[in-house]
């Protein structure tokens, strides 16, 4: 399939479905070129799954490369376990997930549809698991209906399938076995289904539109100072809010209307005793697989950079103070993990964030990943960052080293890097209107 954005190609991917005795095997292959912050880069991904005959998920390989960062994962499932293990540069990890549910790989929903028989205005729900994530998330998938449509200059005969995924609809068009001829998502990215030839030698492969700017609002005023602000109110359409996390902490939710506080920050002397905390914020201490807080090379660089009598707020300066030293401001296609960006010694914010919540959580301070729009010269851009337990949660953001951070940063996702998913059903559709801005 050619990978299209507003007609022009920018990609293509290669998808091959194997019956064998146990089941079934599937390999995709992705390459495309992608601008974001105006740096163009190509990135490849390759993934094989192996389904059992229900099309459910036995086990996989994963691999994604851009540049210099190189990433790969391989997993199996065994009853209620998914035991997996990941390579990024240097760094090898190994941990389990407990599945609750049968998983299935996104690219084997449309056969596992089509081996269903389901009907027009049926509705199946998939757990699927994300190799990118590391994560599994329901998608429901309901068909449309029967229509016609032009593939490969011949008139076919498919189902118009929607998938639905936190709050982000996505159209396929489905052929015979369960063969996808057409899909159409967000950011004006398409897929069609094309010759080998046309895919790997015919229209040249182009860069996308910046990313960062097609997925950008923009702000009816300007901004001057964002630091010095106090408070800002925003009003905030286009979009609903029942799966984002809008309200709550410094941000104050009132039917459309969002107020946002800068806090203040606790006292150089305040701290607290990590063995007596409560769940909500101790799990936040916790190691994950892109959050490698417990790996000995984490825990020895957090030794180098702070004492461990230190409070937290000194932790924390001397913490963002090591990243915006050491780690290059350079925006990166890849998936972000603390390791890994430490290793390569670069990264966006989601590198940034990922480092300073793994170094955060090593020294002893709870450690969240917050993402949302930021402004930045007349428009809100979607960005990552940090809420650290300092006492009391305060916004963090080590990329523009803020201690706390500014009052435009419109928190959408709170918790661990998987929620920033919540933002897709948000990219295209929302509008912001600033209503009042406070010093």
């Amino acid at each position: 399939m050619n990978i299209l954005q507003n007609a022009r190609k920018i990609g293509a991917t290669h998808t091959v479905f194997i019956k064998t005795r146990k089941g079934f095997i599937l390999k995709e292959t992705l390459y495309m070129r992608i601008n974001t912050m105006g740096l163009v880069q190509d990135i490849n991904l390759k993934t094989i799954g192996r389904l059992n005959t229900d099309f459910t998920l036995s086990s996989f390989d994963f691999d994604i490369s851009s540049g210099r960062f190189v990433f790969s994962a391989k997993g199996v499932v065994s009853g209620n376990v998914l035991s997996i293990e990941t390579h990024s540069l240097d760094s090898t990890d190994n941990f389990d997930i407990e599945i609750k549910e049968r998983l299935y790989m996104a690219a084997g929903i449309m056969n596992a549809v089509d081996a269903s028989g389901i009907k027009a205005g049926a509705e199946y729900t998939f757990q699927v698991f994300d190799p990118a994530t590391m994560s599994s998330e329901p998608v429901r998938v309901r068909v449309i209906g029967n229509e016609e449509v032009l593939s490969m200059g011949t008139r076919k005969k498919v189902k118009k399938v929607a998938m639905m995924f936190k709050g982000l609809t996505q159209l396929a068009w489905v052929g015979e076995n369960g063969e996808v001829v057409k899909e159409k998502g967000m950011l004006g990215i398409s897929l069609e289904k094309t010759t080998r030839d046309d895919a790997l030698f015919g229209l040249p492969v182009e860069s996308s539109q910046d990313l960062t700017i097609v997925a950008s609002v923009p702000s009816n005023v300007l901004i001057n100072n964002a630091g010095k602000l106090a408070r800002i109110e925003v009003e905030i359409s286009g979009i609903t809010y029942d799966h984002l996390c809008l309200d709550g902490g410094r941000q104050s939710l009132k039917g459309n209307l969002l107020v946002i506080n800068k806090e203040s920050l606790p006292d150089f002397s305040t701290t607290y005793n990590i063995n007596i905390l409560k769940r909500p914020q101790s799990k936040f201490l916790e190691s994950t697989p892109f959050i490698e807080s417990d790996h000995p090379k984490i825990r020895n660089l957090v030794k180098n950079i702070v004492a461990t009598d230190e409070k937290p707020l000194k932790k924390t300066i001397k913490l963002v103070d090591w990243i915006n030293k050491n780690i290059e401001k350079r925006p990166v296609l890849s998936l972000p993990d603390a390791l890994g960006t430490i290793e390569s010694g670069a990264g966006d914010c989601n590198e940034h964030a990922v480092l300073l919540a793994a170094l955060a959580r090593a020294a002893g301070i709870p450690a969240k990943i917050e993402a949302g729009l930021v402004y930045l010269n007349g428009r809100f851009y979607y960005h990552a960052w940090n809420l650290l337990y300092l006492g009391e949660w305060i916004t963090v953001d080590s990329l523009f080293g803020q201690i706390p951070a500014d009052v435009t940063h419109i928190r959408f996702s709170s918790g661990e890097l998987k929620q920033q998913l919540d933002l897709m059903s948000i990219i295209g559709k929302i509008k912001l209107k600033i209503i009042k801005q406070t010093k």
